[in-house]
């Protein structure tokens, strides 16, 4: 690890206008994080003194979020947005020169890894520059600022396509716009760094002119993959990040040993844990802190969301939000878990079934067909098809127990607050309002009363009453061949 930068600080303070959003640019999500905290990940990573984000535009939403999820992190306030020279010197007119190295980079950036950044350091100290720049060598510069060099490698200037002669236009090493500073050297010159230029504004760039200027060793370190230093200023170059960094999540999934059917179409957020031997089949989402167990099958056309997962459990076609699916327990096809689920081991949540704060005892089942809402269900109970927990009066939630090895009728309706205790059933069509005893079972529904010639006197004329004249008509004719006979 390389030896840790006296402070990293992130350039978040633009506005963003080409992402047309309402949302500041770096609070858009990709795989579970906002731009700026997979950028402050990745910093963190180098265990920085001091984590510093310039913010600007939007800023106290930026602020309240950063208080969230990154209550390390200094936010300095950049009032006007005059340039990324300007962002610097607010930095250092708040806190004051920071002596060691400094790293400056965006929030913006994504996909830039801990181990490229720490590259740029080693790189940085290695050669005792004043300032050195991550570089990448791209496909097709067009548009980016080139790294010129002289004959020794030290970097000569970053020139901008603009300003480029057609021989600068062909170098194929462009400028990130990520930089190692000495931190002492840099809150000198930021102080000359002129906003004399057609757009008014310091730009960061100036600083490396004026350090070379000064005698001082400016250097370049390259990025292995170019795809890292991409920036994202639009909606199609955040697809096209999030599509980049869920594949490299996926390719660490499966050489850690797990195995993912169709990577094309898997979208697994960097916070979810897989064990070896667990598989996902293709359609399958997998979202913040979800966790699966090993042996366990997620999919088809499933999505997670903060859900843990047991050993061989099998979930298919399943929306999950806040749930917890026991070891060797059965979910789906369309099946839905809400907050508050609990399932234990070897139990089913089967087709069609919603589930909310229902804890689920182990091997009991709830095969098709049914809501279960604010309820525990006991160890081996079995709950009928379309059976519904009635569960909330208009103004308040209530529960529902149900004991071990209880049985539970098609088409029932259990009207919370209710116990049924161990071993009771319920009839098929009851609606049950009062409580049941271990081992009795309850009926509550009325006794079938057959009207005969009903649809005939009520509803002469229409095809029922046609239908109903053909099999009548067919039962006496056999009725009469029979005495016939």
């Amino acid at each position: 690890m390389s030896v840790p930068p006296a402070a990293v600080v992130v350039l978040a303070a633009g506005e963003g206008t080409r992402m047309k959003s309402t949302t500041p640019k770096v609070l858009h999500e990709l795989c579970g994080r906002s731009l700026v905290d997979h950028v402050l990940t990745a910093a963190r990573g180098l265990r920085p003194a001091r984590l510093i984000v310039v913010i600007g535009h939007a800023r106290e939403r930026v602020r309240e979020h950063l208080a969230a999820t990154s209550p390390d992190a200094l936010p300095v306030v950049q009032a006007e947005q005059r340039g990324t020279g300007h962002a610097v010197r607010t930095v250092l007119e708040e806190v004051g020169v920071i002596e060691g190295t400094v790293l400056v980079t965006y929030g913006d950036t994504p996909l830039l890894r801990t181990e490229t950044l720490a590259g740029l350091l080693d790189a940085h100290a290695a050669e005792g520059n004043a300032v050195t720049v991550l570089s990448a060598r791209v496909p097709d510069p067009t548009g980016y600022g080139r790294i010129i060099r002289d004959a020794d490698g030290a970097v000569l200037r970053i020139v901008e396509e603009r300003d480029a002669t057609p021989q600068e236009r062909a170098v194929n090493e462009m400028n990130s716009g990520v930089y190692a500073f000495d931190g002492a050297l840099l809150a000198d010159a930021i102080k000359r760094v002129s906003s004399d230029n057609a757009q008014g504004e310091e730009y960061l760039t100036d600083v490396l002119a004026i350090l070379r200027e000064d005698g001082h060793r400016v250097g370049a370190f390259v990025a292995g993959d170019h795809l890292e230093v991409e920036g994202v200023n639009d909606r199609v170059q955040l697809a096209h990040a999030r599509r980049v960094l869920n594949r490299r999540i996926l390719e660490g999934h499966m050489r850690a040993g797990v195995t993912v059917i169709d990577p094309e179409t898997t979208w697994i957020d960097v916070d979810v844990t897989l064990a070896a031997d667990s598989v996902i089949h293709p359609g399958t989402q997998l979202h913040g802190r979800t966790a699966i167990a090993t042996g366990a099958e997620i999919g088809p056309g499933t999505t997670l969301t903060d859900t843990e997962v047991g050993e061989g459990a099998v979930v298919t076609n399943t929306v999950a939000i806040g749930a917890k699916i026991g070891p060797g327990a059965s979910v789906g096809p369309f099946t839905y878990l809400r907050p508050g689920t609990v399932l234990g081991p070897r139990a089913k949540a089967g087709a069609h079934v919603e589930m909310k704060n229902a804890w689920i005892g182990e091997g009991a089942k709830v095969p098709h067909l049914t809501y279960v809402g604010d309820a525990t269900i006991g160890a081996g109970t079995n709950i009928g098809a379309s059976t519904i927990f009635v569960n909330y009066d208009g103004v308040e939630k209530h529960h529902t127990t149900i004991g071990e090895h209880a049985f539970i009728g098609c088409d029932t309706m259990l009207v919370a607050p209710l116990t049924i205790g161990d071993g009771a059933y319920t009839a098929a069509g009851s609606t049950i309002t009062d409580d049941v005893p271990p081992g009795a079972i309850a009926v509550a529904r009325a006794r079938q009363r057959t009207i005969e010639g009903w649809v005939a006197r009520r509803r002469a004329g229409t095809r029922s009453a046609e239908a109903a004249e053909r099999a009548l008509a067919a039962e006496r004719a056999r009725e009469q061949q029979e005495n016939g006979a």
